[in-house]
């Protein structure tokens, strides 16, 4: 059908206003996601791992931000008592934020109290953005034990340094495997490396090396606990972690050997950094 001469002069207008409208609200949009805060994943993840482990209430060095907006978002869920809306994600915080993470479906290691990519994101909806975010990566099978392509990159860049390849004793998702690891290996990030054939200079470049590159890790030895010689290693902020490993690496960064006994920390003194910052360096 032909239109009028008057209808056809219309439609470029026509069209043009209709443009302009959809960009503008696109633009609207963008703008409103820009407008919101910003959650940092690598400083809110850190904090909930050292937090809970401190003996006081010191605030993890970039975190608090990040952090009160989570809390606050707890709070008004009804998971966390306002008092605790400090900025300082201790074990009081983890609990909160793993019945939040129970309340979205999420079982097992996606309830660990650590926050993960799916449950902060779904957290701020409308109240924040996630920046600088953690994912573990799949499952992978590396020398007969399961790891995740996290770990399994951690791995490959230590060796790499190294010059030297190093050979698992022990993967992650391992619950009750070796009952002397006390659950650590029951989720991701976590790896024993045979020490055979090393020298005890070799296994304390190992265990800095594996520091350089993100890992809380130490020689362990059968003077400890019941088992041989080899090292333990737990990458940090891996938000698949076992609540014993989240407290080895808090740990840590407190320097403490890991152990239940918490002792000094007796490995190459290194910068603490997460995989995530060494690749920034």
């Amino acid at each position: 059908m032909k239109l009028p001469a008057y209808a056809a002069a219309l439609m470029p207008a026509v069209l043009f206003a209709s443009l302009i409208g959809a960009y503008g609200a696109s633009a609207a949009q963008a703008a409103d996601a820009g407008a919101l805060p910003s959650v940092n994943m690598e400083a809110t993840l850190k904090a909930a791992q050292i937090d809970p482990r401190r003996p006081d209430s010191t605030l993890t060095p970039g975190a608090k931000a990040s952090v009160l907006l989570v809390e606050q978002a707890l709070r008004d869920r009804q998971l966390l008592d306002a008092k605790w809306v400090d900025g300082y994600f201790g074990s009081t915080t983890v609990t909160a934020f793993a019945k939040y993470q129970k309340s979205l479906g999420l079982t097992g290691l996606d309830a660990n109290g650590l926050p993960g990519k799916t449950s902060l994101t779904k957290l701020g909806t409308g109240r924040f953005k996630v920046t600088n975010v953690i994912d573990s990566g799949a499952r992978v099978s590396t020398g007969g034990f399961v790891i995740n392509t996290r770990t399994r990159s951690m791995l490959a860049e230590a060796k790499r340094l190294l010059g030297r390849n190093l050979k698992l004793d022990q993967g992650s998702y391992n619950p009750g495997g070796d009952p002397t690891s006390a659950g650590t290996h029951d989720g991701g990030g976590v790896v024993d490396i045979s020490v055979e054939g090393m020298s005890s200079a070799t296994r304390t470049s190992v265990v800095r090396t594996l520091r350089l590159v993100g890992f809380a890790a130490w020689v362990r030895n059968p003077q400890q606990d019941d088992w041989p010689w080899h090292i333990h290693a737990a990458a940090i902020s891996d938000p698949a972690l076992a609540g014993q490993a989240q407290h080895q690496i808090g740990d840590y960064y407190l320097g403490l050997n890991g152990l239940a006994g918490r002792g000094p920390d007796d490995g190459p003194k290194v910068t603490i950094r997460t995989w995530e910052e060494y690749q920034r360096r």
